[in-house]
């Protein structure tokens, strides 16, 4: 039996390549497909509406979160306030780095201080929360569910990168035209925001030895504030002060929940 020859190939042969061309372009599409991937998502994969749906599911099975405030949570895209090389992990019950040394709270912590807030004398009668000072705007992701659920909502960070990137965050996402845009100032968030008050509701992303006078003064009478402070050797704890007012008298209810782990609240600005 002959062997077949190899030699001269045949035109067909030649036409038909048997292993994949160089392609000096292929660089470029490579680099194009990585661009698009590092691209901030589009909502159609792991930050769609389906899997922001299935984070607050699985909050709702823990049976201990306020409806209207998961249902904020089910409105604001969170991937939109983490790098987009995070926004894999952002419906995951997780804090994020966001830069300059900080984090975005996980979505439980969101729920539980919101619906704390929300289990208020005041706001109960209100449906809302009401005017709203929030300390810690951070990426600006809590402010943006905050005012789904209130009528006004002041927001101050002390850390100027982290003040723009969440004035750059809330205008890119489009709130609904009945909620109030936040009022994000950069200032010193423990002397609280005196022109905006006072407030219903109070609302801290950092925790310090105990609560701020100034807070407490901004407090209208009815409202209720939230806080992570410091309990002795026990680290600290989410702290509930209530303003309760009964006879012309002023006086402030303050009870201690769950042990939280927050960044420190400090003076100043950076």
């Amino acid at each position: 039996m002959s062997t077949p020859k190899r030699f001269p190939a045949s035109l067909r042969s030649a036409a038909t390549p048997q292993r994949e061309l160089l392609m000096p372009q292929r660089h470029l599409r490579q680099a194009t497909a990585d661009a698009a991937r590092l691209a901030r998502p589009s909502g159609t994969g792991l930050d769609s509406g389906a899997v922001r749906e299935r984070m607050v599911s699985r909050l709702r099975a823990e049976g201990r979160f306020d409806e209207r405030v998961l249902a904020a949570m089910a409105a604001v895209p969170r991937h939109e306030f983490v790098d987009s090389a995070l926004a894999a992990q952002a419906y995951e019950d997780t804090a994020l780095p966001i830069g300059h040394g900080q984090t975005i709270s996980k979505p439980s912590v969101v729920g539980h201080m919101l619906g704390l807030l929300f289990a208020g004398a005041g706001a109960r009668q209100r449906g809302s929360l009401g005017r709203v000072l929030e300390i810690g705007t951070g990426c600006g992701y809590q402010a943006a569910v905050i005012a789904l659920l209130a009528r006004q909502v002041t927001s101050i960070e002390r850390l100027q990168g982290l003040h723009d990137k969440a004035k750059a965050n809330l205008q890119r996402i489009a709130l609904p035209r009945s909620h109030p845009v936040p009022r994000l100032v950069w200032g010193d968030g423990r002397i609280g925001h005196s022109a905006s008050g006072p407030f219903d509701s109070i609302v801290a992303a950092a925790g310090g030895e105990d609560i701020p006078r100034a807070w407490m003064d901004q407090l209208a009478p009815g409202g209720r504030l939230v806080a992570p402070t410091a309990a002795g050797g026990r680290g600290q704890v989410l702290v509930v002060l209530d303003h309760v007012v009964e006879a012309g008298v002023s006086r402030w209810v303050r009870s201690e929940h769950e042990a939280v782990l927050f960044v420190p609240l400090k003076s100043g600005v950076v």
